[in-house]
């Protein structure tokens, strides 16, 4: 893929206008009032964002002009899609849909076929998933585009397995001239919420309040993964003592989670 040509779809790159982010968000308010002319100019104003994004997918070998083509589509979704109200840039918001229409269209040009079938579904799901994003102003679960679609949640989970491609997390996949967005920044982090990270403490308070055969007997239980029996056989008591013990002192954590 040539992508230190100049000309890209008729467009010199070289000479691709820089827009601040103050104007950009004037330009998007005229544009939402209808002022002829003004989507245009945004348009202009954000291709060396699109041309951004496209240079991370220089080993697809696909067409650099087709990529850029399909690249500015995402482009106009985005600044028809945008929410002024929310406190976003707008790059933020359009770089995901950017690369979202570009992967799609690497998707129905892979070599490797997926059946129409499961295809249709895939992009059923994933334009199921737009709308949902759009309405709510968060990720859907799958659970919900399968209801919306009406299909079991396998088979949309099937669909849209087939038509990923791999990445890495660490890829960055745009840059302004401040910080690179990577495509970890992309993705929520369930695991490390701040309800989990609230309730570990939680747990670590409630753990100083337990007696120390109740903290030997827990931590043996749950952390070192003994049987009740191994653990009434290494400190010298019966299981149902153990089991007892074991009880009071979970319940009294529970008081402070």
């Amino acid at each position: 893929m040539m992508f230190n040509k100049v000309e890209i779809c008729g467009v010199n790159t070289s000479k691709l206008p820089v827009m601040k982010e103050k104007e950009k968000k004037e330009l998007l308010l005229r544009i939402k009032n209808g002022e002829n002319g003004c989507r245009e100019k945004f348009i202009e104003g954000n291709l060396r964002l699109v041309l951004s994004v496209i240079k991370r997918f220089n080993n697809r070998g696909a067409d650099v002009d087709d990529l850029f083509q399909v690249g500015c589509i995402g482009l106009m979704k985005s600044i028809d899609n945008f929410d002024l109200s929310l406190n976003l840039r707008f790059s933020t918001y359009a770089v995901p849909m950017i690369i979202g229409e570009i992967r799609r269209y690497l998707r129905d040009d892979n070599s490797i076929r997926v059946s129409r079938s499961i295809r249709d579904i895939a992009y059923r799901a994933l334009q199921v998933r737009d709308r949902l994003v759009n309405q709510d102003n968060k990720e859907p679960t799958i659970s919900q585009i399968a209801k919306e679609l009406e299909l079991p949640r396998e088979d949309v989970v099937l669909a849209l397995d087939a038509i990923q491609n791999p990445v890495s997390l660490f890829q960055p996949i745009y840059h302004d001239g401040g910080d690179e967005i990577y495509v970890m920044d992309q993705i929520r982090d369930t695991k490390n919420s701040d309800d989990s990270w609230i309730e570990n403490i939680a747990i670590k308070e409630g753990l100083k309040k337990l007696k120390d055969r109740e903290k030997v007997i827990l931590n043996m239980r749950f952390f070192d993964g003994k049987t009740q029996m191994e653990v009434a056989d290494e400190i010298g008591i019966s299981q149902a003592q153990v089991s007892r013990v074991e009880k009071n002192a979970l319940k009294h954590i529970k008081k402070y989670i």
